[in-house]
């Protein structure tokens, strides 16, 4: 038995065929006649020794030994695109794609964009907000914020920063609920965006640890964090906001955390890119320019109690005297 791949062409030929299950609409992606296409997949069987189509009047079918080949050949020609793919991208130091989750992108990122376009005119960025967690390779990505409990990436990984979350409202609502004991009677915002982390960090959490007594009161419930914190900034309710992307709101003054007591997470935000990647040019430049504004940023925890999450027991402390 020969064990000498046949022509790429002619495997090009038969993955479109088999995709679409019809000669002539794979040989209009190839660009190519019917005659060639089919000239192509007979060089294909030929080499096998076995036919891969069934032919028929109007359709065509894949024969036993075809099956067996698609998933290989198709999986070796998605392989072949991705490392095309990648080796073009290497090649390119003026653009520069980043996923990060939407709520950071919405409220951390895109404020601050204008200093990097500014500092970089050279490099054209854009973005994908998604919480899917993309593939370098496959989803044309050169560098992803991610955001849970540390773990092993995909990649070369730096960790950003840690987060807490601490009650955050409108000034007006902070003059109607002066104190953490009023807020068993104030509009509550949920936001569920962090609800899949233990223990989680909820109204109820928060009540613990303050020694808040009673029941947190229901209320609208968001699972982008971004829409939570667009509720409380209209003045909706008071939201349990996560530090990362309210600090610019508390700098500025349009939302105030008066109760000064803090949550910490056990989640971080990671600087991932894939391994090899890490000293290209744009993507240096997009490190060094993040670890910039982190360190511009103030400390919105200053003056504030952060209590440590985990243990099963969750967040515990005292009520205040």
């Amino acid at each position: 038995m020969n064990d000498r791949l046949p022509p790429l062409t002619a495997l090009r030929a038969f993955e479109a065929a088999a995709r679409h299950m019809s000669f002539s609409r794979a040989a209009e992606e190839l660009a190519v006649t019917p005659a060639a296409l089919s000239f192509q997949i007979k060089s294909l069987e030929d080499h096998l020794g076995a036919p891969v189509f069934r032919r028929m009047n109007r359709a065509v079918d894949l024969t036993e030994p075809g099956r067996a080949l698609v998933p290989g050949v198709r999986d070796g020609f998605a392989a072949l695109n991705a490392a095309w793919r990648a080796a073009r991208r290497m090649q390119d130091t003026r653009t520069l794609t980043i996923t990060a989750g939407p709520a950071f992108t919405a409220k951390w990122l895109a404020p601050r964009l204008f200093t990097f376009a500014g500092q970089h005119p050279e490099i054209e960025m854009r973005f994908v907000a998604s919480l899917r967690v993309m593939d370098f390779a496959r989803d044309d990505v050169d560098v992803a914020i991610r955001y849970g409990v540390p773990q092993d990436d995909d990649g070369h990984s730096i960790p950003l920063l840690e987060e807490c979350v601490l009650p955050v409202m409108t000034r007006e609502l902070a003059q109607r609920f002066p104190l953490p004991g009023t807020l068993p009677q104030a509009p509550l915002l949920h936001d569920d965006s962090v609800s899949f982390l233990t223990p989680r960090p909820d109204w109820a959490a928060w009540f613990g640890a303050a020694g808040v007594a009673g029941v947190p009161p229901t209320g609208p419930r968001f699972s982008q964090a971004d829409h939570a914190i667009d509720a409380a900034l209209s003045g909706a309710g008071i939201l349990l906001g996560r530090t990362s992307l309210i600090a610019r709101l508390l700098n500025e003054g349009v939302l105030v955390a008066p109760y000064g007591i803090a949550l910490k997470l056990p989640s971080i935000y990671r600087l991932v890119c894939a391994a090899g990647t890490e000293s290209r040019p744009q993507i240096v430049a997009f490190r060094e320019w993040l670890f910039g504004e982190l360190d511009r940023e103030p400390d919105v925890l200053t003056g504030h109690t952060v209590i440590p999450g985990g243990g099963p027991g969750g967040w515990r402390g005292k009520r205040p005297g």
